[in-house]
């Protein structure tokens, strides 16, 4: 009697050989999420009007504004948050008020391109000394967010060796004080192609050798500012090359709203992070760095909260309405340009968390202690529900005994199940 197998070892062993260059291939490439913490949203200013208290400024501003709407319940009643106990006006608002005296600003970039301009050699030179002495004033007095760094300008030819040179100073400027900030975020903007993305892995390589630094600590972001970036001449998606070309060193994505608007011709009354052209380009993105571990970040609105209170209420309402879009569509980092726009983004993000809060550790509590329920949930759900927890977790919004009453797990557990390292029932 047989036991009708048909492919004896020897055939599985050669089945494995043959996909072995495809299973390193896969690893290497998707490696996943390695736990490192993704910011909330990229603060950008103009690199010379940084000092070391500009993040606590910053959170001041905020808090004032808020004042003189009411306090921030009542910004939170006015946008429309609050649609559950979880997320009550009143609980936002303790939140969201720790947060601000806290920790205002949780990346902060600062700008030698755009939000800077062109101002001469001499004069970019100085400010790049003098902002590189505040940076580490402020890391000496324990006043750096948690992450932070410059933009300098793009690779295009014109104003290439401009942006090199400013790299090199600040980077110069940093190590003075012996090592970089533990937070350090680099930003390429306005990239066109794979060359440059390889061009900056070798100017990275480079400074790492100047100043005795470990191969691959001089990471940094991509900017998608350009069509060329999400579709290339031959048809494919430059953007998905821009991650495996950088030799582990790409952190993130980040979309660029105005310079990519612009350049598709759309006209500056309706560019916007919610166009379809912006969409489009955000979709390729997410397809992009699944599974790589690499961040994505959507970009800014130019709409600031500042002026007549009509003025700032709807400001605050788009703004708000935005911040929670690009949450529920799985992007959860973007950027601000304006004190008064730390409200809502710290309002919206909490109420997206907390919203969510009860359904998520409930359904995760019943996975990981398999307690009958009416949902049928399976692993990768479990990290999905784990990973929202976390990532509400780490930006303040959940306290960490309330999630551990709510799913009866250890908050570490629940990180290691959002990382895939835990995928089955306890017990």
């Amino acid at each position: 009697m047989t036991s009708g197998r048909h492919l004896d070892d020897s055939f599985l062993e050669a089945v494995d050989a043959s996909l072995a260059p495809a299973d390193e291939a896969l690893a290497r490439r998707y490696p996943g999420d390695d736990g490192r913490r993704q910011p909330i949203h990229t603060v950008y200013v103009p690199a010379d009007r940084y000092t070391p208290e500009l993040p606590q400024q910053w959170g001041a501003a905020a808090v004032d504004a808020a004042q003189q709407a009411g306090g921030l319940d009542q910004v939170a009643a006015l946008v429309g948050l609050g649609s559950s106990p979880d997320s009550a006006p009143e609980k936002l608002a303790e939140l969201v008020a720790a947060k601000l005296a806290a920790e205002p600003i949780e990346d902060l970039r600062l700008d030698f391109e755009d939000g800077y301009g062109n101002r001469g050699d001499e004069v970019e030179d100085a400010d790049v000394a003098t902002v590189t002495a505040a940076v580490n004033e402020a890391a000496e007095a324990g006043l750096l967010p948690p992450f932070i760094g410059t933009r300098f300008k793009c690779f295009e030819a014109p104003v290439r060796r401009r942006g090199l040179r400013t790299l090199d100073g600040f980077i110069g400027g940093l190590m003075a004080a012996g090592s970089l900030p533990e937070g350090l975020t680099l930003t390429l903007p306005k990239v066109t192609s794979v060359d440059q993305v390889e061009a900056m892995v070798t100017v990275a390589r480079a400074l790492e050798q100047a100043h005795g630094l470990p191969e691959r600590r001089i990471g940094f972001e991509v900017q998608v500012e350009t069509p060329q970036s999400i579709l290339g001449a031959d048809g494919t998606a430059p953007v998905a090359q821009f991650i495996h070309a950088g030799d582990g060193r790409v952190t993130s994505l980040h979309y660029g709203t105005y310079d990519y608007s612009a350049s598709l011709g759309i006209a500056a009354a309706y560019q916007s992070m919610e166009h379809p052209a912006a969409d489009h380009a955000k979709n390729v993105m997410q397809l992009a760095v699944a599974g790589t571990g690499v961040h994505l970040s959507d970009g800014s609105t130019n709409i600031l909260p500042i002026g007549d209170a009509d003025n700032v209420a709807a400001a605050w309402k788009l703004h708000a309405r935005l911040v929670r879009r690009h949450l529920e569509r799985g992007i959860y980092q973007g950027w601000d340009l304006h004190p008064a726009q730390l409200v809502t983004r710290f309002l919206a993000t909490y109420a997206f968390y907390r919203d969510g809060f009860t359904p998520a550790a409930t359904r995760l509590r019943n996975y990981m202690h398999r307690i009958d329920s009416a949902i049928l949930d399976e692993p990768a759900t479990a990290r999905a529900l784990a990973g929202f927890i976390n990532r509400g977790a780490v930006c303040g919004a959940l306290p960490a005994a309330d999630v551990e009453a709510a799913t009866d797990l250890p908050m570490d557990t629940v990180r290691q199940v959002a990382l895939g390292r835990i995928t089955t029932p306890l017990g």
